[in-house]
């Protein structure tokens, strides 16, 4: 790194029997510290350039990440790692890890059922959102996170369902729901 002197010319910090590679590498680095750099946009989620998101993700730990997630929930997915691994392991993470992929959850654990089930088992009801992708693959990266945020000794049952508003007529609003019944067991 090279400084100024007085009289504003450029003094060498290297020793006077520096080899001329190390007085070349100096000359070469000495305008380095002039690049602006946004760090501040960079560590952002919300303005990170979204080519450089996967790798804001891996410098946060985020545990899992596909390519084709569309970019609103690969910024909340950002957004929400630090919470959600300062959790890890309560019913609190699960939440938030179902909420960072845009959907929504209801979690009965083992002794909330009218008669308690096997010691540390819980249900999973998740519902997606409108507007995230309905797919076996989609569904299966939010499970594969619970898996990973969950207790550890805990298993559950999933089932997954789609929440579609409809109108009829004037008054009249119907929600159905169609579910599909999934049972994961720790490997």
């Amino acid at each position: 790194m090279n400084d100024s002197d007085a009289r504003g010319r450029v003094v060498s910090l290297l020793p006077p029997n520096a080899t001329d590679a190390e007085r070349a590498l100096e000359a070469t680095t000495a305008t380095a510290s002039d690049l602006p750099v946004p760090l501040r946009s960079l560590w952002n989620p919300d303005t990170c350039p979204a080519d450089l998101l996967p790798w804001l993700a891996w410098a946060l730990s985020l545990d899992s990440w596909q390519p084709y997630w569309p970019e609103r929930i690969k910024r909340q997915r950002i957004r929400d790692v630090i919470e959600i691994q300062r959790r890890k392991g309560t019913a609190k993470s699960v939440r938030d890890v179902v909420r960072s992929f845009g959907s929504s959850l209801a979690i009965r654990e083992w002794w909330q059922r009218a008669t308690p089930g096997t010691p540390h088992t819980f249900d999973v009801t998740l519902s997606l959102g409108a507007d995230v992708p309905n797919t076996a693959e989609y569904q299966q990266d939010i499970v594969d996170e619970i898996s990973r945020t969950k207790p550890v000794r805990s298993h559950f049952t999933f089932t997954a369902g789609l929440n579609a508003t409809a109108g009829v007529g004037i008054v009249a609003v119907a929600r159905p729901y169609i579910y599909r019944r999934l049972t994961a067991t720790a490997d």
